[in-house]
């Protein structure tokens, strides 16, 4: 039984470092993970506005959170 702070929590939150959403998925959270790339690469690609590109930002850093903290079910 793994929780939070377990080793699959790191490799998850170190997948959505470099590609956000990409964590969730390693944790086989389908949806979560297509919200959170489709959120921030969004805001990625209209970074030229800096609004969205900010948006873009809280949600990588959400989603490398939102990996770490992940707690499934027992």
């Amino acid at each position: 039984m793994s929780g939070q702070g377990s080793g699959g929590n790191v490799i998850a939150a170190v997948c959505s470092f470099f590609i956000p959403g990409l964590g969730q998925l390693v944790q086989g959270r389908i949806l979560p993970a297509i919200l959170f790339f489709s959120i921030a690469g969004t805001g990625y690609f209209f970074a030229v506005l800096i609004i969205p590109a900010i948006i873009g930002g809280i949600f990588h850093l959400w989603s490398i959170i939102d990996a770490a903290r992940f707690v499934g079910p027992n």
